[in-house]
């Protein structure tokens, strides 16, 4: 038996570990600050002036969400920047479907011992994402949880809070048959199929991170580490524009047929062909080697179309050629018609 008393440090818990590393990435979290926030890092709460006088019934608009098991790749590739980026644009790509601007985002960072360089890259990852969006990282949550999280792995989660005009908010409930689907292009996995992916690649294919994707010159590990892509400010520059779009739908986990239907009416069906796009070679590659089926791969992956926006059939063409133009590959996929509340892609 030890002549000394048990330590925290001993139990796997290194408190002068965590104060270090958020010194290291105090500057980066404060350079997203801008005037509406209010205090100082390290309290309670994180305190923000949303300073919404100037609208008439803001409505504040919330999410969480995580990055998933994509941090077992970036673990494999060493690489863990992107997955700040990932969780601010995700959630950003979340609340833009309700027609809302981000007012403040938080982050959780879990791990069973905590690996300081890996803590900066993901935080350093996020403020950049919300530094660019304009968006203040305001306070987050540091656990070190050896017996519940593995060695080496990491959790990543996010929240933020936007706000939207009441007479603004989406979906609209005006969606009619005849109705046009634009699809934004993504560019790979995002933030979801990564337990589907890897099982794919790496046990039953056998490939490594290092290996090319067939066709390109990228690697395995590059193509599903690109950062989940940022399509809020592009959204909500063309939403006031066009009084014709009706709802916006964020292809995360469950594909189109389950994201889809959350931006129409129960009484409309959404009728996507799949010949209007190409899925980017990644999802071939995992389709490929793992033998999954089509309806695994539409349910599990965005497969290519990162967000869908409905809009009214005569404003289709141009909202396309605004989002192009604001440097998001677009392009109609689809239609509304009456029948039961899915998705049938043809």
């Amino acid at each position: 038996m030890s002549d000394h008393g048990l330590t925290y440090s001993e139990a796997g818990v290194d408190v002068d570990a965590a104060q270090q590393s958020l010194r290291r990435v105090s500057d980066a979290v404060k350079s997203t600050h801008g005037p509406g926030v209010v205090g100082a890092m390290g309290g309670f709460g994180g305190m923000f002036d949303p300073r919404l006088q100037s609208m008439e019934r803001p409505v504040l608009v919330s999410t969480i969400d995580g990055v998933g098991t994509k941090t077992v790749v970036a673990h494999m590739c060493g690489q863990y920047r992107g997955l700040g980026l990932d969780i601010v644009h995700h959630c950003a790509n979340d609340l833009v479907c309700q027609g809302a601007r981000p007012l403040f985002f938080l982050d959780y960072f879990g791990c069973s011992r905590l690996d300081q360089n890996v803590f900066e890259e993901v935080v350093t990852g996020a403020s950049d994402a919300c530094r660019a969006l304009g968006c203040p990282l305001i306070g987050g949550e540091t656990a070190e949880m050896p017996g519940v999280y593995q060695p080496e792995e990491v959790d990543i989660v996010g929240c933020m809070v936007g706000v939207v005009e009441y007479e603004n908010r989406l979906p609209k409930s005006k969606p009619k048959p005849g109705d046009r689907l634009i699809g934004i292009a993504s560019n790979g996995l995002h933030t979801n199929g990564y337990s589907l992916a890897r099982l794919a690649l790496f046990e039953r294919g056998g490939l490594s991170v290092r290996d090319l994707v067939p066709g390109t010159e990228q690697t395995i590990g590059d193509a599903l580490l690109a950062p989940h892509t940022l399509y809020a400010p592009a959204i909500l520059g063309v939403l006031p524009r066009f009084s014709g779009i009706t709802g916006v739908a964020h292809i995360t986990g469950g594909g189109l047929p389950d994201n889809l239907p959350r931006a129409i009416p129960a009484d409309l069906q959404a009728l996507i062909v799949r010949s209007t796009w190409t899925p980017l070679p990644i999802f071939e590659l995992i389709q490929q080697v793992g033998g999954v089926p089509q309806h695994d791969m539409d349910r599990t992956f965005n497969m290519g179309i990162g967000m869908v926006v409905v809009v009214d059939y005569d404003e289709c063409d141009q909202v396309v050629q605004a989002l192009n133009e604001l440097g998001h590959p677009a392009a109609e996929i689809g239609k509304l018609q009456a029948g039961p509340h899915d998705v049938q892609i043809i």
